[in-house]
């Protein structure tokens, strides 16, 4: 398989937050300054919707019809946008902090969005206990809260299986829990912790940090993937193993993780499957080694091909069919001179897939 990049378009914030029509023609980028912008991916023409969030802009997801998009942003609002026109048609109050992540169900009648503060909870620094339900589940059409869900904050990650069925979220510590959003009551039908992905600081500052900073079912709803980065001594440093796992949900049993020799340093916090189901991507930042976005086999967990895109790499978003890939983008300001604007950040990068 090869990727080669055909498009980039530059947004004047950096992207946190990707949605896309399955055939790729348009996206649609949550940014830092709490904007969300509409691409047309074929010339780059640009649109900016009219309500913006009051601090970061995390994400977005487009409703199936694709007449509807919701973002959610650090000021933790959900807000419903009209894509025809570019108005805001409603605005929820989701959390008190952060909305990290949202994640919408493949039949996109239910959006999840997740949240927590790291508090130190105790001598050991272990993160104190939630003050408000970490997971929350809203109905896209009304925008009336269905659900609540307990976990232990911060909650970093979150993605529906293909069915829509059952939801899965994960947080700093490692720890994941699934959901069957049709059930009653908010105990886990699953959960797990896994060691890999979380870091106790040694040197310069004593914390936790770390993640599982991204989620996705497997295609045949039987897998989970989570990826981030692994242990490091200085949580400052941002250096720790590029890493993935999968594991059975059900029982919460690691089936695979990255290979070995396969992996630099750095944070991975996108992960998806080729609509092929046989390879998935997993991108994000580098800190050392020589890429920072990768195709892996999804038989064998085999690294198929790699590249550095010189910037970090947020989120990626296969069109349905598998010919092409859309990106989200963070690039550095490069040198600003004092009492000048800084550079764009942001970008929606295209690239061809072959192979």
């Amino acid at each position: 398989m090869k990727l080669t990049r055909t498009k980039q378009y530059e947004l004047p914030f950096a992207v946190l937050g990707l949605a896309t029509t399955p055939d790729g023609a348009n996206a649609y980028a949550a940014c830092m300054d709490g904007s969300v912008h509409a691409v047309e991916m074929a010339t780059g023409k640009k649109e900016v919707f009219e309500k913006k969030h009051s601090s970061y802009a995390s994400g977005c997801v487009l409703l199936p019809d694709g007449k509807t998009l919701i973002s959610a942003g650090y000021d933790g609002t959900l807000l419903w946008h009209d894509v025809a026109t570019r108005k805001c048609i409603r605005e929820v109050k989701a959390h008190s902090f952060w909305s990290w992540q949202m994640a919408l169900s493949p039949d996109g009648r239910r959006v999840a969005s997740v949240t927590g503060q790291y508090i130190a909870g105790g001598w050991k620094y272990e993160p104190a206990a939630e003050s408000e339900p970490s997971v929350r589940v809203y109905d896209t059409a009304s925008g009336a809260l269905v659900a609540s869900y307990s976990h232990t904050p911060p909650v970093l990650s979150c993605a529906f299986s293909p069915d829509s069925k059952h939801l899965a979220a994960a947080n700093m510590m490692g720890e994941v829990r699934v959901w069957d959003v049709q059930a009653k009551g908010d105990k886990p039908v699953s959960q797990w912790t896994s060691p890999d992905f979380t870091s106790w600081g040694t040197t310069k500052s004593h914390h936790y940090s770390g993640g599982i900073y991204g989620l996705v079912f497997s295609p045949d709803g039987n897998a989970l993937l989570g990826c981030g980065m692994g242990p490091m001594g200085d949580p400052m440093a941002g250096n720790g193993k590029m890493t993935w796992q999968r594991w059975d949900w059900r029982s919460g049993k690691k089936i695979d993780q990255i290979k070995d020799g396969q992996h630099g340093s750095g944070l991975m916090e996108t992960l998806a499957f080729h609509p092929d189901g046989k390879h998935f991507l997993m991108a994000g930042r580098q800190a050392q080694g020589t890429w920072n976005a990768a195709v892996f086999s999804a038989t064998d967990g085999s690294l198929i091909t790699s590249w550095d895109s010189k910037s970090r790499l947020t989120h990626g978003r296969f069109t349905a069919d598998g010919k092409s890939l859309v990106a989200s983008v963070i690039t550095g300001a490069g040198k600003v001179k004092p009492g000048q604007p800084w550079g764009a950040m942001g970008r929606v990068q295209m690239y061809s897939v072959e192979g």
